[in-house]
């Protein structure tokens, strides 16, 4: 029982690792926050499925720290109040990247168990960046050349859904080629989670 406990925090420890490498190759960067990365999410929604909720929560949580860590110098630099900082940290960092250990909601129900769990933890990312948008940055105004709106809810659906709909898309297809190799299938169906 305890080696499997310590293989799964092994593994949660890789995942994490290889997230934030991923997290750090950016295919398009917006100009104020958020990005299209290369699979960066992937590594924490295959270890929710295969290791369950609670441990797929706890490894999301620390990666959302380092996510915090790696961008605290920018985050600081944008001269928020400290409450607004908090509120910050806490729906752009905290509950964004935490939710994506619910990717194994689904986990015992194959490929769409995989494909749902998935888009719906990208969806619930997306949806701590929206709340984020309207709560603390209340934007609105030029989105696009050409385009502008004086809603902020309409422009932090379209802002933030710009990068998390590609990176969602992305994550989804990622998942469905991992299960479409038998011996990747094999090797990450769900465990018999540990104890604590």
């Amino acid at each position: 029982m305890k080696n499997s406990k310590t293989q799964m925090l092994v593994l949660g420890a890789v995942m994490i690792a290889l997230a934030t490498v991923l997290s750090l190759v950016k295919v398009y960067k917006l100009p104020w926050g958020g990005s299209i990365t290369l699979l960066s999410m992937l590594p924490i929604c295959i270890f929710s499925i295969k290791n369950g909720i609670r441990w797929g929560l706890f490894v999301s949580f620390v990666y959302s720290l380092v996510q915090l860590g790696l961008d605290l110098s920018e985050v600081l630099s944008w001269g928020l109040t400290p409450v607004t900082l908090i509120a910050c940290f806490a729906l752009d960092y905290i509950l964004a990247y935490s939710v994506l250990g619910l990717a194994g909601m689904f986990r015992n129900h194959g490929l769409p168990g995989w494909i749902g769990g998935t888009a719906a933890a990208v969806l619930l990312r997306l949806a701590a960046h929206f709340l984020s948008g309207v709560l603390i940055w209340h934007s609105f105004g030029d989105l696009w050349d050409g385009f502008s709106t004086e809603n902020e809810f309409i422009y932090s659906i379209l802002y933030n859904g710009s990068y998390m709909v590609p990176e969602m898309i992305f994550t989804v297809i990622g998942a469905i080629i991992l299960f479409s190799v038998p011996q990747t299938r094999k090797m990450l169906t769900p465990a018999t989670p540990a104890k604590a």
